[in-house]
């Protein structure tokens, strides 16, 4: 996938994303910040915790920072074309 267009998905992704957190932020008691083409998901109790979500797209993955973990997720498309629309599949990059 060229480099564009993995940008282009992991914005709307990343948008749907944040709407989604944002809802469930007020419900489980933690705030979500987004700007430059990153989330950040942030945790005051039991103690402060900071998840950083952010597209690398020159490798076209997402990585997921979390305390002292972090996550590469590989980018692939569903396998076959159909009339639905289907969320991209995210996997754990090797």
């Amino acid at each position: 996938m060229p480099e564009h267009d993995f940008q282009k998905k992991a914005d709307a992704l990343f948008e749907d994303l944040k709407k989604r957190l944002l809802n469930l932020g007020d419900e489980h008691e933690f705030d979500v910040e987004g700007e430059s083409g990153k989330l950040e998901v942030i945790f005051e109790e039991p103690e402060p915790a900071r998840f950083v979500i952010s597209p690398n797209s020159p490798i076209r993955e997402i990585w997921v920072s979390a305390l002292s973990t972090s996550f590469k997720l590989a980018w692939s498309e569903p396998a076959a074309p159909s009339s639905s629309k289907k969320p991209a599949k995210i996997s754990t990059a090797s």
